[in-house]
């Protein structure tokens, strides 16, 4: 079995980015260097024009994603299509009003907005700090990479006309 094919596939399965150590357990490669080595080499065959993905090195560690001239045309197929709704208006309270203290979020959206945040923060779109009694809530980098970085663009993909609308129990616009 090929190592670098094994590296591959790990990275193509995992929801989450892959630190060096975990994909040296997987593959069975104790050198760092060539470790390393197999993950450059992945890194130019996907940097090749005509391919769609790229290897990308995070914080977190090494993860394949869509590159960014596809990323809207396939954003709908990704795992954030199955955000609901009242998430989808927490997130934009959020990203309009960060940092914003969740006690604010739930004076908003009453106690349900606790799982919101939750399933946010799981999906890593937000970050939470402690903030005196309450959490003080952050979008992430990779918020920023799935719906963009203009808050205009932010606004758009989110379908909010205004601040008022994200705070109606009505149904949300489509």
């Amino acid at each position: 079995m090929s190592k670098k094919a094994l590296v591959e596939a790990a990275l193509f399965v995992s929801e989450d980015p892959l630190t060096l150590n975990k994909l040296s357990k997987i593959s069975g490669i104790t050198s760092m260097k060539s470790l390393k080595e197999i993950l450059n080499e992945i890194r130019k065959e996907l940097d090749i024009s005509s391919r769609g993905i790229e290897l990308a090195l995070t914080s977190e560690g090494y993860q394949l994603q869509v590159k960014d001239q596809f990323l809207e045309k396939v954003a709908n197929l990704t795992t954030y299509s199955d955000i609901s709704r009242g998430s989808l208006r927490t997130l934009s309270i959020i990203a309009l009003k960060q940092p914003i203290l969740q006690s604010e979020i739930i004076k908003i959206q009453g106690n349900k907005a606790y799982n919101y945040i939750k399933g946010l923060e799981k999906k890593k779109l937000i970050r939470t700090e402690k903030a005196g009694r309450t959490r003080a809530i952050y979008t992430t980098k990779e918020f920023e990479r799935y719906f963009g970085k203009d808050l205009n663009g932010i606004q758009e993909k989110l379908k909010v006309v205004d601040g008022a609308s994200i705070m109606k129990d009505e149904p949300f616009p489509s």
